[in-house]
């Protein structure tokens, strides 16, 4: 190679490296690892087991995880208004070693009095609605709960809070967290309407206004597959006991674009 196409060779690489891999990963194409929990309804002792051998197998996995996201039902209802009970939660999973993300779901808050329940959430979980960029992504994690049930909270509008949040994005892709899925929830043979037609019908159009490629939940206590319109939706089983499982967590890889998730079950 002539010493003039080294140096053409040479200014090629060098906008690569300086222009167009940093654009393509900001872009959302780049690839990681993040782990889902949820469920894991604190402050009833046997639950607090199966939390902290979760948390020691995520400490243990061989990938670099990026963070770790819990979909709500963090504490169970019977400790709401216990600061006491609600700050021993917390301090479970200080013992994760990568960054943790939370959102709050039915348990949290008790809509028919609020106030007390939205006070610890975020004096000791953080805001009900917050997000961070990873590796070109926008992960959002919302709290949507008064949606599902079909009240209000005064001073938080969920679809004014994750709208924010998904402008604020910008051109970025987005995973958006949130508790308890769109969609109806089928069990003892039938179907059990959650959030209403016309709440589901605004929720899609909000999805569908924004670079939004998965939606992820977990509430149904259930693994679970849906599609909101041509947006994936997974919904993770619990930590919890349910129906004689094991404890159960989800390793997410993000790559080129697509999400693709490994389950793991505990004994």
């Amino acid at each position: 190679m002539g010493e003039r196409k080294k140096r053409v060779f040479s200014w090629i690489l060098a906008l690569v490296f300086c222009f167009v891999l940093p654009a393509y990963l900001s872009a959302g194409h780049g690839q990681f690892y993040f782990v889902q929990i949820t469920d894991t309804h604190l402050g009833i002792k046997e639950n607090g087991v199966r939390t902290k051998k979760v948390v020691a197998a995520i400490n243990q996995l061989p990938m670099e995880i990026a963070c770790v996201v819990h979909t709500g039902d963090v504490y169970d209802r019977i400790v709401q208004g216990d600061e006491i009970a609600v700050a021993e939660a917390a301090k479970i999973f200080r013992a994760l070693k990568p960054p943790v993300y939370f959102l709050a779901g039915n348990n949290e808050i008790n809509l028919n009095q609020p106030l007390k329940g939205k006070e610890a959430w975020t004096r000791h979980f953080g805001p009900l609605i917050s997000g961070v960029d990873l590796h070109g992504v926008r992960l959002v994690f919302a709290y949507t709960d008064p949606l599902e049930q079909g009240v209000s909270l005064n001073g938080y509008d969920p679809f004014e809070a994750v709208q924010a949040q998904l402008e604020q994005a910008g051109t970025k892709p987005v995973i958006l967290f949130h508790h308890a899925p769109s969609v109806a929830d089928f069990y003892k043979n039938s179907f059990h309407e959650g959030w209403t037609s016309g709440l589901k019908a605004r929720w899609q159009t909000l999805l569908d206004n924004h670079k939004v490629q998965a939606v992820i939940a977990g509430h149904f206590h259930r693994d679970e597959f849906h599609w909101l319109g041509k947006i994936p939706l997974y919904v993770s089983g619990p930590v919890v006991e349910k129906y004689g499982r094991q404890a159960c967590f989800r390793i997410y890889e993000y790559n080129q674009g697509r999400l693709g998730y490994t389950a793991q079950y505990l004994e």
